[in-house]
């Protein structure tokens, strides 16, 4: 079962791939309408929003928390330094 490189998520159907394509090594919540994968600031806005949601931060603390996560991920490695 292949990982998300941008979201951490485990994609175990051809569904959970970006664009159903189990070739695509992201997810279809880090993917654009297009297919291509979101930029560092989408993605880091949208797991923000996610994390606001679902464990009830403030949005600055969600997108510090969101960066923090995302740090630890291949897609985002250089671009959080």
């Amino acid at each position: 079962m292949k990982t998300c490189i941008a979201c951490g998520m485990p994609m175990a159907t051809a569904a959970e791939h970006a664009m159903g394509d189990p070739e695509k090594n992201y997810c279809v919540h880090c993917a654009r309408p297009d297919g291509s994968m979101q930029s560092y600031e989408e993605k880091a806005d949208s797991l923000a929003g996610f994390i606001v949601r679902t464990q009830g931060l403030d949005r600055e603390a969600a997108l510090h928390a969101a960066k923090a996560m995302m740090a630890k991920l291949p897609a985002w490695r250089e671009a959080a330094k």
